[in-house]
């Protein structure tokens, strides 16, 4: 199985509403926990080893050094 990037999602609007949603009234470290909470759900659905190294590098790769040095720190 490869990482599907071309469009999926059958109510994309609906979906990005209701991610925002969940982070209403949250403060930055709950957004934070929300967000890993929910990688680890989907990254458990996906289950594809291979796919999500390769989901995590497209995502690593649009990121400017300084976010990924960012990044890299806060982990």
């Amino acid at each position: 199985m490869s990482l599907n990037t071309a469009p999926n999602l059958t109510h994309p609007d609906d979906f990005y509403e209701a991610l925002i949603e969940i982070h209403r009234g949250l403060d930055d470290a709950a957004s934070q926990d929300l967000n890993a909470r929910l990688i680890l759900l989907l990254a458990n659905h996906i289950g594809g080893h291979d796919v999500l190294i390769e989901a995590m590098q497209r995502a690593r790769a649009g990121l400017a050094p300084a976010a990924s040095a960012t990044l890299a720190e806060a982990a």
